[in-house]
């Protein structure tokens, strides 16, 4: 029925939940559904996500669609006034902004840097941010793009059974021995099959996806990137991007890890280093969502405001078990978060009294020791 040939196309057909996001995964399908059971579709219903469809004419007009949602797909009057007719939803694509809202996969720190996208969409949401209203169909663009990053997000971390998170201020600089100590945590973890996920962003969050990266190198390569990396410690030059991306080709083929920025802090480029990027419109939704999938506890470098809101969001959960279970809290570098000092720790405790989660909470300096108190307080429900 349809004939597969566009270079958009996966190698692989992924289709779950009743998901359709790929050209490939379509025709396969649908040619199942053909062949099986004409016309006779899951009660639950289908969703084909930010496809081309123009191409397959005959096959779209060939077959009733009900129970079908064709979000952002793109296909001929004829095809759509089809689709309408027999059953199926069409939510139609938003043009003329820099971003697809039905996108069906999460980004690339390669994607966001072609052609300064990242730096595009941050322009074009920041120009809206500081209306006094906002355009409806601006609005509607950026909560259905936050709901299709979720989605994909989910899909993502089916892959990944123990998530813990990386938390930590933007203005931590790459020639900080701090940033080093973030980096050799999150390297530690990765290699006892833990992965890291942080905010996505320069400082702390950035020698977390570091890091993770050169996990599957020498030791000595943290050294040898860092030293490289500290030649441009201003993330908002040229040169800060292009030192990371030197990094990323002296050592290619590191570790997966995943960033969660925003574009709430668009002004802070999206690091280099992770694998793949959640990004959000939204920052209460990314903060939350970044908290709840860490699993397995979060480890916390110093920072400021946002980190320490942060920290409290995470007890929050924990307190209530909002998520279903309680993970550890690990506080990096016992100087800056003492008692006389920034003592969110001390407080927690004082908050969770005889709570659980109040045995699993930390302060601790060598990465190793992070390890091993992370394995040694597994999630509990």
């Amino acid at each position: 029925m349809f004939t597969e040939n566009s270079p958009e196309s996966t190698t692989q057909v992924h289709v779950q939940c009743s998901q359709i996001e790929s050209l490939e995964a379509f025709v396969a399908f649908t040619e199942k559904q053909v062949q099986e059971a004409p016309g006779v579709l899951d009660e639950q219903g289908f969703v084909v996500q930010g496809l081309d469809l123009c191409a397959f004419e005959d096959g779209l007009l060939s077959r009733g669609w009900e129970r079908f949602t064709f979000l952002g797909c793109r296909f001929s009057e004829a095809s759509s006034m089809h689709i309408s007719a027999s059953g199926g939803t069409i939510f139609p694509p938003f043009d003329g902004i820099p971003y697809n809202p039905y996108r069906g996969c999460l980004y690339t720190s390669a994607e966001l840097a072609e052609n300064d996208l990242d730096t595009r969409i941050y322009e074009h949401q920041a120009e809206h941010r500081r209306k006094k209203r906002k355009p409806i169909l601006e609005s509607l663009a950026q909560r259905i793009h936050d709901h299709a990053v979720d989605d994909a997000l989910e899909a993502y971390l089916r892959r990944f059974d123990r998530v813990v998170a990386i938390m930590g201020g933007h203005s931590l600089q790459r020639d900080e021995q701090t940033y080093r100590s973030v980096a050799l945590v999150a390297r530690s973890l990765t290699r006892a099959g833990y992965h890291v996920v942080t905010g996505g962003g320069p400082g702390a969050m950035e020698a977390g996806n570091l890091g993770a990266w050169l996990a599957p190198h020498p030791d000595e390569a943290i050294d040898t990137a860092i030293a490289a990396l500290a030649a441009a410690t201003d993330y908002s030059t040229e040169a800060y991007a292009v030192a990371a991306q030197e990094v990323v080709a002296a050592f290619p083929h590191g570790a997966e890890s995943l960033a969660i920025p925003t574009w709430f802090y668009g002004h802070e480029p999206t690091n280099q280093f992770a694998t793949a990027v959640a990004k959000y419109f939204s920052n209460s939704i990314r903060e939350d969502g970044l908290l709840a999938i860490a699993t397995h506890g979060v480890v916390y470098t110093p920072g400021a405001a946002g980190t320490v809101q942060e920290v409290f969001m995470d007890a929050t959960q924990n307190h209530y078990q909002t998520f279903e279970v309680i993970s550890p809290m690990v506080f990096v570098d016992s100087e800056f978060w003492a008692d006389d000092g920034l003592s969110a720790p001390r407080l927690l405790r004082q908050l969770a009294g005889d709570r659980p989660y109040g045995e699993m909470i930390a302060v601790l300096d060598d990465p190793d020791d992070v390890v091993s108190f992370i394995e040694s307080n597994p999630p509990r429900s």
